[in-house]
């Protein structure tokens, strides 16, 4: 396994709370700011302090956990606590719509609710203990990733990405940028190109800076450039992350990785999803069946508070898009590259 060791962790259950890097003020400053409630959780998901699947799956374990130790302090019997605790917990999980690694990390803690023996203090604490345990596991099972998609990433080559799946969209190795990780370990040479991934920037703001702390070569371009940069042959192939993949391999994904597939396409660039199996609903069977968040109007209409256009425009603002499985080279997973046809290759992979 990679031995490469980024500088970035983003959340950590420390002592009674949650710990996370606060991603709405990246790159102007790099703090972590401490959330000591479940509905500051929520919040904190819903605002996007804290974003990226396995991040914000994390992040709903830890809420679930917070839930609890409020709850705690309200003397409830022990049935009275675990039903509330439920509908707490279906409550965090309604936080964000599309990321479907929200949903399982939820439903981890509520079959620890649901399977304990033990007193109050003992659901606190098992449930404390399992948000810690999917933490760690999150980091190996990045590095896991990386290490099988550097297998197919060519010598000096240029990895375009876009949005970020790093460090920072997870605990602390990344997804697609676990592979550029992993890569980078082997091969010093390999660069990236970093899509800046309108309308909030997750490129531009926090890729570039996860990849320059890491030392790894990266170079800005708008999210308008990449068939440019395709056709002149400077990209090698396509990384980006995953919010929600279906049974038969369509991909949600931040907006405008639906439009870099295609440009993919026609140049002949491998395009490649890096995720872990928990980001795959098997429950719906295409792309068309993932609800798609719709964000505010005013993450297109302002820049840095200051406003852009004309102020009475009209705004459609969808959080992500799905990316057919046709446009998929591979699925890069914990357990190996998944290839089409995928309605084989993930049920295989969940049934190994």
């Amino acid at each position: 396994m990679s031995e490469f060791i980024s500088k970035i962790r983003t959340i950590q259950w420390i002592d009674d709370h949650s710990r996370m890097v606060d991603q709405t003020v990246v790159p102007y400053e790099f703090k972590y700011v401490d959330i000591t409630s479940g509905q500051e959780m929520f919040d904190a998901i819903k605002t996007m302090i804290v974003r990226g699947a396995p991040a914000i799956g994390i992040a709903g374990a830890h809420g679930v956990v917070l839930y609890a130790q409020e709850l705690k302090k309200q003397n409830l019997s022990r049935e009275e606590f675990i039903n509330e605790l439920l509908k707490k917990a279906d409550y965090m999980a309604t936080s964000r719509p599309t990321a479907v690694n929200l949903m399982w990390a939820v439903e981890k803690q509520k079959e620890v609710i649901r399977n304990s023996k033990s007193d109050i203090d003992g659901i606190i604490e098992e449930l404390k203990q399992n948000g810690i345990k999917l933490e760690n596991e999150d980091i190996e099972i990045n590095k896991r990733i990386g290490d099988y998609g550097a297998e197919v990433v060519p010598k000096g080559a240029t990895i375009l990405t876009h949005c970020n799946a790093g460090a920072l969209a997870t605990v602390g190795y990344g997804t697609a940028l676990g592979v550029v990780r992993s890569a980078f370990a082997k091969d010093k040479t390999i660069q990236v190109f970093a899509d800046e991934t309108r309308p909030r920037q997750q490129g531009a703001r926090i890729t570039t800076l996860e990849l320059t702390m890491d030392g790894i070569p990266t170079t800005l371009i708008t999210d308008g450039m990449c068939s440019y940069f395709m056709k002149k042959g400077m990209i090698d192939m396509v990384v980006v992350g995953a919010d929600r993949i279906a049974a038969n391999g369509d991909t949600a994904n931040k907006i405008g990785t639906y439009t870099v597939a295609i440009a993919a396409k026609y140049h002949n660039v491998p395009f490649y999803i890096a995720a872990p199996l928990s980001t795959i609903d098997t429950s719906i069977k295409s792309g068309d069946e993932i609800v798609i968040e719709e964000r505010s109007r005013e993450e297109v209409t302002h820049i840095n508070g200051k406003i852009i256009c004309a102020p009475e425009v009209n705004v459609i603002n969808p959080g992500f898009d799905v990316t057919p499985h046709e446009l998929i080279t591979g699925i890069i997973t914990e357990v190996g590259i998944l290839k089409p046809n995928y309605n084989e290759s993930i049920k295989n992979a969940f049934m190994n």
